[in-house]
């Protein structure tokens, strides 16, 4: 009956603040639709192993921060991207661990949502 997650939004206060964190310090790649209306904006990131991440200022009564939902990104070297976030001045909320099956670490996007960065372990 379900086929996948169509996408996943956060709410954002200051859509290009949150977008400069995302395109620029996180390098989200794919960036699809982008709405701007009557001061107001959705921006979608297409990602090229499937679904999609979207940003959101539309999203009235549901405030960003801890309370917010959690989005997971899968990135092919977690070691690599988390010397290099920690170089841009990135603070992290869990470092790095390790787990059976996979590696992530969390950070907080510059709305406050959690962010995880989680990679697999092949086999």
């Amino acid at each position: 009956m379900y086929d996948r997650v169509a996408f996943t939004v956060y709410p954002v206060t200051d859509l290009a603040r949150a977008r400069a964190f995302y395109e620029e310090t996180l390098g989200l790649p794919g960036l699809g639709l982008v709405v701007n209306e009557h001061g107001q904006g959705w921006v979608e990131y297409d990602l090229p192993g499937g679904g999609c991440f979207a940003l959101t200022t539309f999203l009235k009564g549901h405030a960003p921060g801890a309370t917010a939902g959690m989005v997971a990104f899968e990135v092919a070297d977690l070691a690599a991207l988390t010397t290099r976030l920690r170089a841009e001045g990135v603070a992290f909320q869990m470092e790095p661990t390790d787990f059976p099956t996979c590696s992530w670490a969390i950070v907080h996007d510059s709305e406050g949502n959690a962010v995880v960065l989680h990679q697999h372990k092949r086999s």
